[in-house]
């Protein structure tokens, strides 16, 4: 995995040509829905896509939809007061710095885990789940996308994305990324 906690020595190029996933900056502005693709740093850094998210100038809605390496999603909605988090799968800390930051601005410690032992452990999500709430999806529903285990990261934005009413858009903008 190219962006591991432990043992990461390789130049910060060279960690973002393995990683899969990609990273979508999702906009509402004047009721419409807008996607763009976030740069390959938006994936292993936190503060990079938080960065990319807050560049972003709209009078309306702002967030990021993150889908590292296939494996887990985060999505972050950056506001004056502090971004909202959420991690699909808290257990990936052990694995990926972008889940272990998302973790540690929660003020959650990393799992507690043995990383031999963590493909036998039920995945759980940290974070905000209203934080989709005011733009339609409420928490409930939103529950229920994460407890959807079986699913890949990219379905589950998929089914964000429509009950958000975006699909399209996340559609097209994924159609041109290189996967």
């Amino acid at each position: 995995m190219a962006a591991q906690r432990a043992g990461n020595n390789s130049a910060p190029s060279d960690q973002f040509e393995d990683l899969e996933g990609f990273g979508v900056a999702v906009v509402l502005d004047d009721g419409k829905w807008k996607c763009t693709a976030l740069t390959a740093a938006a994936l292993t850094s936190l503060e990079a896509a938080e960065t990319e998210l807050r560049e972003m100038r709209s009078s309306g809605a702002v967030f990021g939809l993150l889908d590292v390496d296939d494996e887990f999603f985060v999505i972050l909605r950056p506001a004056p007061s502090g971004t909202r988090l959420l991690l699909s799968d808290a257990t990936m800390a052990l694995d990926y710095d972008i889940a272990a930051d998302v973790l540690e601005a929660l003020n959650i410690d990393i799992p507690d885990l043995d990383v031999d032992e963590i493909d036998d452990v039920e995945p759980w999500e940290e974070g905000d789940l209203s934080l989709l709430a005011d733009l339609g999806l409420p928490e409930p529903v939103l529950g229920v996308i994460l407890a959807e285990t079986e699913l890949y990261p990219d379905e589950q934005l998929g089914m964000i994305a429509q009950r958000l009413g975006f699909a399209g858009e996340l559609s097209a903008v994924l159609d041109v990324l290189p996967r």
